[in-house]
């Protein structure tokens, strides 16, 4: 039995990971926790289970910290984990490469898995896109389209970006060095290196991320769409099953799902 903690448990993706663990024979819910100030504090959010103001109040009474919330709490969250020998689950976009950077150094103290997409397909995506790359090589243009619903805060997604550091890191490059994400007016030819962005937020849409290879009179796509945040919950419960048996290190699906 694996007693899992969910971070933002109110939240869209908390509801959606909360309800999956419920549904999860071999998993126990131990706790749930929100910021102090939301207004269900308190609160029975699912039986037996009082919504907590901080993750203090419920780490030591669960085994894996599953945390979809605001990278600004993200990192405080994997501080504690770190410091209470616990092992965390984080599906957190936006952190800074400081943040990222402090999460993998407190990795060497606890089993973190961080990944910014946690649904299978997307992680097979991973896999398959490099292998193009690598295949293709420098005569195809490389532009990543990616689409979310109209409150998704971050852009461009964090699916986006690994894609991104994938296709770059496949040319020999960094994305730093070949990432273009803004185009506007009369901005030149097309460099030959370069992996373009291009962003869309509109309605509810949940999650679509396209890679396009184009050459002279031929172009490939690979795309991958989301119709409910299910299959990402099912993901982040996956990685807390396989993160109880390792030890500490920085880890992402693709050692989950053994694609490395």
């Amino acid at each position: 039995m694996v007693k899992v903690i969910i971070a933002a448990a109110c939240g869209k993706m908390g509801q959606e990971i909360l309800n999956t663990a419920l549904e999860d024979p071999e998993i126990e819910v131990a706790g749930v926790f929100e910021r102090p100030d939301h207004p269900r504090i308190g609160e029975e959010i699912a039986k037996g289970l009082p919504l907590a103001p901080r993750i203090t109040e419920v780490i030591d009474a669960g085994d894996v910290l599953i945390d979809f919330s605001h990278h600004t709490g993200s990192i405080e969250h994997a501080r504690i984990v770190a410091e209470r020998n616990k092992r965390a689950v984080v599906g957190t976009t936006g952190f800074t490469s400081e943040e990222l950077s402090e999460i993998k150094s407190l990795a060497h103290k606890a089993p973190f898995v961080v990944a910014p997409n946690m649904s299978v397909g997307i992680n097979l995506m991973f896999k398959l896109v490099r292998e193009m790359a690598t295949v293709l090589g420098s005569v195809y243009d490389i532009e990543i389209i990616e689409a979310h619903h109209r409150m998704k805060k971050d852009a461009p997604s964090g699916t986006a970006l690994r894609l991104g550091e994938i296709l770059a890191e496949a040319g020999n490059a960094t994305l730093e060095e070949v990432g273009v994400f803004s185009r506007h007016g009369m901005i030149g030819v097309r460099t030959d290196r370069e992996i373009g962005f291009q962003t869309i937020r509109a309605g509810d849409i949940v999650g679509e991320h396209t890679v396009l290879f184009a050459a002279p009179g031929e172009r490939l796509e690979l795309t991958h769409r989301v119709g409910n945040r299910a299959n990402f919950a099912r993901g982040a419960i996956k990685a807390a099953h396989w993160l109880v048996r390792q030890g500490a290190g920085f880890y992402d699906m693709q050692d989950v799902l053994g694609l490395k």
